[in-house]
């Protein structure tokens, strides 16, 4: 295959200097933070007293009470200090309000007012270790001993849980405990503040909770920064017009198969199980989320079915998750490992026997902690639970056991992926680009690690500082930086962009991705117990998350501007080839921008996050941009992949399903977001700003009105989604394995 990759010049070394100082500034912030999280944290008491001195409960109660919240997968019901699911309350925030009814309904002076500021005092003594509570906290946590046992216990379900979910009268009663103190928290003021633990989130005006001043200010500075970046970068692509994947315009050589002239090895052959698996796990996925969405307009029935008691709405969310990074993770997985070697220009002796083992880790885990997270929350496991049952904490469900062999395949990734890439990093000329793929693969089991910083009983402020390590960093910071590089390989492959473009691109990402967001990790703790340090870096940070998102729509018209290119050697065009994997990405530009862009910025500012964390709004970010984005990305490697194994004659037969998918899953998606979740999100947050944070989170409000009939409405979408857009992936993948190119399959049997 031939390449412009011999005569590309040297890129200047200050791109990878800028790349590292970012990357050394951002983390020397976001450590600091991290650090001052296990300060900030709301305390543990070591007990809690009545007036008179008996003792309520102590430390070890509350933990108790955690272990049965994580255990039996409670956040993937509902949230707590707003993270988690939407079936179910926020249950610190219900807590919270039946509290200030309690106290209020008490008369004498914590009534009306007076409860409020009665709560506000904070009567936590760390010389003592002691946390008094007034008579009506102590009254009220005994009255909701009763309804919180009733909600989990009782003969009446809860929405989407089997009846009598918790029967242990101890455990019901730790976990009323624990709900005690996180609601505690959320309206006792820090020491020497005049806001709560978490900046007075929920919004909940009986107790006096509002928004602080310092999310009003930092909503509106973050403003400034945000302008202030899209109009630096705007003027840099102005400058520079070479920016972006345009690059050089002198148009290259490509032919419509990329691996034209290559022959394929064993290894590559081999990662089509890879694929296999991810268009299975992605129907699993996807019929998951739509037994969800029914859950919120029948959440007591499945079409007369009682599916609760089989597959409980907590397990089928945390499979919903779990499925999405699995199916994701996988088509990056197998497309880095299809594509090293073509990079290489070697095939290492054994690299099949690597890939075929790291298939079979990778089931192993999936089958593990798919089976292990059904048994830890149906509470089978006993002490074992938080090993290979289900950790509770939402996206890092599975259990340590098999996070733990998780991190192990990664590691073995990486040495596949080093073996195959070796010799490309010390050839002039390809190294630059060959060394990146190493280096943004290394980032993913780094990454990983943060995931084995907490244990059950890590406060939970403190287990939330981490899991966003995990979902923001992870996912959305380094997921993003592999997935350029893999773009960026694919497209040099295809002949499409000189070695010096892909890597400049690779480099602007890297700064402009990690320069914003990973100090911009913090708008996922306004209120989980952070100071307003964090505030109003993470404010003014994840503003500017917008700008790079924003040049997405130049990438979008890059990218059919390459599609589009004439070869200079053949006269030929690009679009009998692999067109579809440019649509793909060409729909990750225009998610990026409206899913993480748009519906993200509207939610990250401050003001914005205090009243509407956990609802609608927040899911409709996370599917426009976590589908729009990363799973798009994994179509996108998944449908270059299986052309580059088929003759054009095969490939003609299998294009049709592959067409009708992508069309199928943008508007089905787009249907979601249009006809439900936005609007939809709108609703509960005017009900949050009219009636408080409680009652627009209550399954009264959930299942009545405009909101209900939206939900209802969705199922169309849904449908739209499913039929036409993952079943014909489904097909195309399944086919074209089934039918890849004869002469290339016989001389790799």
């Amino acid at each position: 295959m031939t390449g412009p990759e011999d005569s590309t010049p040297g890129l200047s070394p200050w791109w990878r200097h800028a790349t590292i100082l970012v990357m050394i500034a951002g983390f020397s912030v976001l450590s600091v933070i991290t650090v001052l999280t296990y300060t900030n944290a709301p305390p543990i008491p070591g007990r809690v007293t009545d007036t008179s001195g008996t003792v309520l409960f102590d430390r070890q109660a509350i933990l108790r009470g955690q272990e049965v919240f994580l255990k039996r997968g409670l956040m993937e019901h509902g949230t707590l200090w707003g993270h988690g699911a939407y079936l179910g309350p926020d249950y610190s925030a219900e807590y919270l309000h039946r509290l200030a009814e309690i106290c209020i309904d008490a008369g004498g002076p914590d009534s009306a007012g007076g409860a409020g500021r009665a709560l506000k005092e904070n009567r936590y003594d760390p010389a003592t270790d002691t946390l008094v509570f007034t008579p009506c906290e102590a009254a009220s946590l005994e009255t909701q001993h009763r309804e919180w046992a009733a909600y989990f216990g009782g003969a009446v379900a809860a929405p989407g849980l089997p009846a009598a979910y918790i029967d242990r009268p101890a455990d019901l009663r730790d976990l009323t405990i624990y709900f005690a103190w996180a609601a505690w928290a959320t309206v006792a003021n820090r020491p020497g503040k005049d806001y709560s633990y978490t900046n007075n989130w929920p919004y909940e005006p009986l107790v006096e909770n509002r928004p602080t001043s310092s999310t009003y200010l930092w909503s509106a500075l973050s403003l400034i920064t945000l302008l202030g970046g899209i109009g630096a970068i705007l003027f840099l692509f102005g400058k520079f017009n070479f920016l972006g994947w345009g690059g050089e315009k002198s148009p290259a050589h490509y032919h419509d198969n990329a691996l034209a002239g290559w022959t394929m090895t064993a290894s590559q052959w081999a990662t089509g199980k890879f694929f296999a698996v991810v268009a299975l796990l992605f129907l699993l996925q996807s019929l998951a989320g739509g037994a969800l969405a029914h859950y919120r307009v029948e959440p007591g029935a499945f079409y007369g079915l009682d599916l609760a008691s089989v597959l409980p709405y907590n397990l089928l969310r945390t499979w919903h998750l779990q499925l999405a990074i699995f199916w994701i993770a996988t088509a990056w997985v197998g497309g880095g490992l299809f594509l090293a070697p073509l990079v290489g220009r070697a095939e290492p002796k054994g690299q099949k026997f690597g890939v075929d083992a790291l298939f079979l880790a990778l089931v192993v885990v999936v089958l593990g902690s798919l089976i292990g997270e059904w048994l830890g929350i149906d509470d089978r496991l006993g002490d074992l639970w938080f090993w290979l049952g289900h950790q509770g904490s939402e996206y890092l469900d599975l259990g340590r056991l098999w996070q733990v062999l998780l991190a192990a395949g990664l590691v073995l990734w990486l040495a596949l992926m080093f073996r195959a890439l070796r010799p490309a990093m010390t050839t002039p000329g390809r190294s630059e680009l060959a060394s990146l793929f190493l280096y943004a693969a290394v980032a993913i089991p780094v990454f990983y690690l943060p995931a084995l910083f907490y244990g059950p009983h890590t406060n939970f402020a403190v287990i939330d500082n981490w899991r966003f390590w995990i979902i923001h960093l992870w996912v959305e910071g380094f997921f993003e930086l592999f997935a350029t590089v893999l773009v960026a390989t694919m497209f040099h492959q295809m002949g499409l962009v000189s070695v010096l473009t892909a890597t400049r691109v690779i480099y602007l990402d890297a700064i402009l991705y990690l320069g914003a967001g990973i100090v911009g990790t913090g708008h996922h703790w306004y209120f989980t117990g952070q100071g307003t340090l964090n505030m109003g870096l993470a404010a003014s940070f994840s503003a500017m998350e917008v700008v790079p998102l924003t040049l997405l729509t130049l990438d979008a018209w890059d990218f059919v501007r390459i599609k589009d290119r004439p070869c200079a050697d053949c006269g030929g065009r690009f679009a009998a080839g692999q067109i579809w994997a440019i649509y793909f990405l060409m729909a990750v530009g225009f998610w990026n921008f409206v899913g993480a862009g748009v519906f993200g910025f509207l939610i990250n500012l401050p003001i914005v996050s205090y009243f509407e964390v956990g609802t609608l709004l927040t899911s409709n970010h996370g599917h426009t941009a976590m589908f729009g984005v990363f799973g798009m990305l994994a179509l996108a490697v998944l449908v270059f992949c299986l052309r580059a194994t088929q003759s054009d004659a095969v490939w003609k037969d299998t294009v049709r399903y592959v067409r009708v998918g992508f069309w199928g899953l943008n508007v089905g998606l787009a249907l979601m977001a249009v006809s439900d979740l936005f609007p939809a999100g709108v609703l509960q947050l005017w009900d949050s700003l009219t009636h408080g944070y409680w009652h627009a989170r209550r399954l009264t409000f959930l299942t009545s009105g405009t909101f209900h009939l939206l939900e209802w409405i969705r199922m169309f979408a849904d449908a739209v989604f499913l039929i036409l857009g993952v079943v014909p992936i489904l097909i195309a993948t399944l086919r074209s394995l089934a039918r890849r190119d004869a002469a290339h399959a016989s001389e790799q049997a």
